[in-house]
């Protein structure tokens, strides 16, 4: 029955269907009509659709609810195929997409498909929409190829990853939950059984406007940056020497501290008043978050401390905006020896295990959901959030025929 399934998969049909995914510019708070549009897909492909509108008031009054961005509305899209007597299995994706920065710096359109040299590029390719387009994929093949599961296979078309995951979370509040998922984040065909945490930092340093004439007679938090910065690189590497985990031998800094956005001042000729860092924080396996967010602290006000004009305005940390919990199951779970297997089966060779240093929505489906979750997709990290980002047909076509025999495998009783 398996050989009859990898048989059925349509990878001209998946490649075309990701190249469609790709031309909305579904980025946040205009994930709408992507989701209307896999509305219908899911419809088409025979699942039971469930569409619905996410309260977004009652949400953000969730504690998990973390959201940087403010959005008009928002829709959960959930796809179920399957008898429902048996195991069920999540395979979760994000249809919302990071900007696609500076246009100059792609060679090829952002928001357009485009398949060269064994690639698919545009923004999403790879984070997450050639993920969402192997489960659906999948469940295609199975029902093409006659077969009937016992349990059921849930497909989860969430909005606000990026951001902080209230798609994901909306799911889990409808009451999705399953014996199993798979988030379909891109790992490289690696499985990961464990997720790093993130949360999101800002630091305010205090200066004092004077003219650019007379900037002796100003505060510059300039000047008070470097000791800062240098603060947080040590935090940095004691954290990580501390914090080691087996899954996460790979990256060289698998809980990085990283300040992504910088600003101070409003006029070139004159001393800024004040200095604004954000960035992540990362945090470890089985790491508290409130113990972590002290420890930063603790660095930031100690580096005040040896800088005489921080000693008498300290630097303000700020703690906003999205918020990824550190997760894990155990290397023996069914669900992780199901995938391992099937991804065994279909490439012929065994797969990796490693851990993800970056946040995703793997920790509501474990933390809120009681769901067992693991990490599994085509695409490298490296590519996504970046110009050109892309997915390789080669690990489109493998990652599908893996999520078909896994589903075969985990939802029959």
């Amino acid at each position: 029955m398996e050989k009859k399934v990898l048989q059925e998969v349509d990878l001209d049909g998946l490649i075309g269907t990701l190249c469609d995914l790709i031309a909305f510019e579904s980025l946040g708070n205009r994930e709408v009509p992507i989701q209307e549009h896999m509305a219908g897909l899911y419809d088409a492909a025979g699942l039971d659709t469930d569409l619905w509108e996410i309260d977004l008031a009652a949400l953000e009054r969730h504690p998990s609810c973390h959201a940087e961005i403010k959005r008009d509305r928002a829709l959960g899209l959930v796809g179920k195929w399957g008898a429902g007597r048996g195991p069920r299995l999540i395979l979760n994706g994000h249809v919302d997409v990071v900007p696609a920065g500076e246009a100059d710096r792609w060679t090829v359109p952002p928001f357009e498909g485009t398949v060269r040299d064994g690639r698919v590029y545009g923004r999403g390719a790879a984070d997450t929409k050639g993920g969402l387009c192997c489960a659906l994929y999948a469940v295609k093949a199975l029902r093409r190829a006659g077969v009937e599961i016992d349990g059921e296979v849930l497909l989860q078309s969430v909005v606000g990853e990026e951001d902080g995951g209230i798609g994901t979370l909306a799911a889990v509040e409808r009451g999705y939950r399953a014996d199993g998922a798979v988030v379909l984040e891109p790992t490289g065909l690696a499985v990961a059984p464990a997720q790093a945490g993130a949360l999101s930092f800002r630091i305010t340093i205090p200066g004092k406007a004077a003219h650019g004439a007379l900037r002796t007679e100003g505060e510059d938090p300039l000047e008070s940056f470097a000791g800062v910065f240098g603060a947080l690189r040590e935090l940095e590497r004691r954290r990580n020497a501390r914090l080691s985990h087996p899954l996460f031998a790979e990256p060289e800094i698998p809980f990085a501290i990283c300040i992504g956005k910088v600003r101070a001042g409003v006029w070139a000729s004159t001393v800024a008043e004040t200095m604004v860092l954000e960035g992540r924080y990362g945090l470890g396996i089985g790491e508290d978050a409130g113990a972590a967010r002290k420890e930063l602290e603790e660095a930031v006000g100690e580096a005040a401390s040896s800088d005489a004009r921080l000693r008498k305005r300290p630097p303000v940390v700020e703690w906003w905006g999205a918020g990824y919990m550190p997760a894990e199951i155990p290397v023996n779970h069914r669900l992780v020896t199901t995938l391992t297997g099937a991804f065994e089966s279909v490439a012929g060779h065994p797969c990796q295990l490693r851990g993800m240093p970056f946040g995703a929505d793997m920790h509501l489906l474990v933390l809120q959901g009681r769901t067992p979750a693991v990490i599994f997709g085509p695409g490298d990290i490296r590519s996504a959030h970046a110009p050109d980002e892309f997915v390789p047909i080669a690990e489109l076509e493998t990652a599908v025929k893996v999520l078909a025999t896994a589903i075969l495998r985990f939802c029959r009783s």
